[in-house]
């Protein structure tokens, strides 16, 4: 897969039907555009929250809705704002390298997180003023 310098979504193969249920995979060189270093989820966040505020300097990451729904505003270097609703266990938000992220969420909702390194503090862009002198 190509390397995208703005987010896209990702439609993740469903296998199965309603019957016996589904599975969606992840897989490198197929769907996920980078090597997976870490995997993360979120849950519990109260609808009053909003998570993300930042951006990263070389991590590329992949954010799926197990289960409810996230609102996710990306803004890229270049200001081009795009807001995302993902409310669908197969389909995730490819986020790549400086991009600022701010996420909601619907109570009950399980978010995953996959990466393409190892977490690092550093590597985190946390101003909002430190993104916009990119």
């Amino acid at each position: 897969m190509s390397k995208s310098k703005t987010p896209y979504l990702i439609d993740f193969h469903q296998i199965g039907d309603d019957s016996i249920g589904h599975i969606s995979v992840a897989e490198m060189e197929n769907n996920v555009p980078f090597a997976i270093k870490r995997v993360f989820w979120t849950y519990g966040t109260p609808e009053t929250v909003e998570r993300g505020n930042h951006a990263h300097k070389t991590n590329e990451e992949i954010i799926v809705p197990v289960t409810g729904e996230i609102t996710i505003t990306t803004e890229s270097i270049n200001g081009e704002m795009e807001t995302f609703v993902l409310d669908n266990p197969n389909r995730g938000l490819y986020i790549p390298t400086n991009v600022w992220i701010k996420m909601s969420y619907i109570p009950g909702t399980v978010q995953l997180v996959i990466n393409s390194s190892l977490f690092k503090e550093e590597e985190y862009i946390r101003s909002y003023k430190d993104f916009k002198a990119l």
